[in-house]
């Protein structure tokens, strides 16, 4: 059987896609592979996440705001003491 130039065609293009579709799934996996390391990584690294970082900040401002009203009580009770 004698291949024509069509059917060469088909089978070098038949073999692009499989090595294109291979090369996908060798990317993905790599993918996957760099970003678990990535993680463990951080995780090692005993880095917080975005949610403790914004819960710890929020507590951070209320408490902050607490500080400041007790100071301006202190402030004002100690002003009391002085006049009396």
């Amino acid at each position: 059987m004698v291949d024509t130039p069509n059917r060469l065609m088909d089978e070098f293009s038949r073999l692009m896609t499989d090595a294109a579709g291979m090369a996908q799934g060798v990317r993905r996996e790599a993918e996957n592979v760099v970003k678990a390391q990535f993680e463990r990584m951080m995780r090692d690294m005993d880095i917080v996440s975005r949610d403790e970082f914004e819960a710890v900040k929020a507590m951070a401002i209320a408490a902050r705001d607490d500080n400041e009203k007790l100071m301006a009580r202190i402030a004002e009770l100690e002003s009391k003491l002085t006049r009396s």
